[in-house]
C-alpha cells in the first residue's frame, strides 16, 4: 500500500435513543428520525461497503422502499444497495448475487477489507456483530446519533464489552428534529 493511502477506515453509524437502545422490545425503530439536515446521503457517498449481521441483512439488506416513498428516501436505499455488503453469520454459509457471507476469522477478514483499495466501511449491525467488533477494536470511528426519545426497554447498544473503550470525540452536531449527532474516534493513546 502506498505510504499516501490511509488505511480504510471502519465507521459505526447508528441511531440510538436516549436510553441506549437501537430498537425497541419488538424490534421497532419508528422512533428514527431521518431528515436532509443530518447528511446521510453525503455519508453514503463516503463508503462503499456495508457490514451486516445475519438478522439486519435480512431485514435491511435487501430492502426495497414502498413506491409511495419520497424521492430522497428512493435515493438513499438506491445508494445503500450499489454498495459492497459483507453478512456475518455463524449458521448461513452461503454467496449470492447480493452479498459475500463470512463465518468465520472476522479479525484477519475485516483487516483484510480495510488494506484494500476503497472507501470507508460502515457497520450497520445488529448489536451481536457491533459487540464483536468493539471486543475485536475493529470500530476505527463512531458516528452516533441520538434521538429525543427515551423507550424504557428494547436491544441496547453496548452489551458484552470486554474492556473500556476510551474516545475522543472529533464532532457534535446538533439538528432541527432534536437529534444530536456524537462522532468519536478510538483514542489510542
Amino acid at each position: 500500500m502506498s505510504k499516501n493511502v490511509r488505511p480504510r477506515r471502519v465507521i459505526l453509524d447508528l441511531a440510538i435513543t436516549l436510553d441506549g437502545f437501537i430498537e425497541g422490545k419488538n424490534g421497532e425503530v419508528d422512533w428514527c428520525t431521518m431528515d436532509s439536515e443530518m447528511g446521510f446521503i453525503n455519508f453514503l457517498n463516503q463508503i462503499d461497503t456495508i457490514l451486516y449481521g445475519r438478522k439486519s441483512y435480512d431485514l435491511w439488506g435487501r430492502f426495497t422502499p414502498e413506491i409511495e416513498e419520497t424521492d430522497t428516501e428512493k435515493k438513499m436505499w438506491e445508494l445503500v444497495h450499489s454498495k459492497v455488503k459483507y453478512v456475518f453469520s455463524r449458521t448461513q454459509k452461503k454467496f449470492d448475487n447480493k452479498a459475500i457471507f463470512i463465518n468465520d476469522n472476522i479479525l484477519e477478514e475485516v483487516n483484510m477489507l480495510k488494506n484494500k483499495p476503497g472507501k470507508d466501511i460502515w457497520l450497520y449491525g445488529g448489536a451481536n456483530l457491533i459487540t464483536t467488533f468493539f471486543n475485536l477494536g475493529l470500530v476505527d470511528e463512531f458516528r452516533l446519533s441520538i434521538h429525543p426519545v427515551i423507550l424504557g426497554e428494547g436491544k441496547p447498544l453496548f452489551i458484552d464489552i470486554k474492556e473500556r473503550l476510551n474516545l475522543k470525540i472529533v464532532n457534535t452536531r446538533t439538528f432541527s428534529s432534536g437529534v444530536v449527532q456524537l462522532n468519536y474516534h478510538l483514542n489510542k493513546n
